[in-house]
């Protein structure tokens, strides 16, 4: 990631953090909220700019340049044996999902069965794995990278498979598909890698979408999930007809 892109990324998540909206934003810099959100897609402020949203964080350019650099030292990858620890614990991974998505203490046990004690014994674990560091009152700074991914075949990516995808790929009863498309071909290996870039940049887009819409409450938020598959692959109603 350059180093221009980091800066961004930190200033979005210290916005998080702080439960800062654009539109405040906005309000600060005597500008709309559209501008402003051109701007942080353009990276187009300029430093005087930045300097302005930093007093809005009780930062200084060179707190935001501080917090960049560290933000390269958050981990993007957990040990085997810490993907084993959260499998062995649904209420444990389902906390670490939560942190994940930016939910307040408060809303984790408010929506889900998990009683105030229960959930703080989870904080705690949560802080030892190193995905968070556990502040007072509950509160807790991420400590995951914005590029965190699972082990490539690792515990968590095969319970995704096992578990996760079979289940989304069968919808309950009157459970609506916002988008569903399959497309096949044939396609030369230059084609392939374009494709494959361009779906590593929507992958990276729904991410940084996410991590922005974590300053809205929880009521202002709907659980998607996004499935995105690419492999050499032909239907065995096909390869069945093959000629020998």
């Amino acid at each position: 990631m350059s180093q221009i892109n980091l800066v961004y990324d930190t200033l979005k998540q210290c916005l998080r953090e702080q439960r800062f909206t654009y539109k405040q934003i906005a309000q600060k810099l005597n500008v709309s909220e559209a501008s402003v959100k051109r701007n942080f897609s353009l990276q187009a402020f300029s430093l005087d700019k930045l300097e302005q949203i930093c007093e809005c964080l009780n930062l200084s350019l060179s707190d935001l340049f501080s917090l960049s650099q560290k933000q390269q030292e958050k981990i993007s990858q957990l040990s085997e044996k810490q993907e084993m620890e959260l499998l062995a614990n649904p209420k444990l991974l389902l906390a670490a999902v939560c942190v994940r998505d930016g939910w307040r203490f408060s809303e984790i046990i408010k929506h889900y069965d998990i009683s105030e004690v229960e959930g703080i014994k989870l904080m705690t674990t949560l802080d030892k794995l190193k995905l968070i560091e556990l502040l007072p009152n509950n509160r807790y700074k991420l400590l995951i990278a914005q590029n965190f991914r699972w082990i490539p075949g690792g515990p968590l990516e095969k319970f995704m498979e096992q578990e996760v995808m079979v289940k989304f790929m069968a919808p309950k009863k009157n459970e609506p598909w916002m988008f569903r498309f399959y497309l096949r071909g044939r396609y030369s290996q230059t084609s392939v890698s374009i494709i494959q870039r361009r779906l590593e940049q929507l992958r990276q887009e729904a991410a940084k979408l996410s991590s922005e819409d974590n300053a809205l409450p929880i009521e202002e938020r709907q659980h998607i999930g996004l499935l995105m598959a690419m492999r050499p692959w032909e239907p065995s109603l096909f390869e069945n007809m093959k000629r020998k």
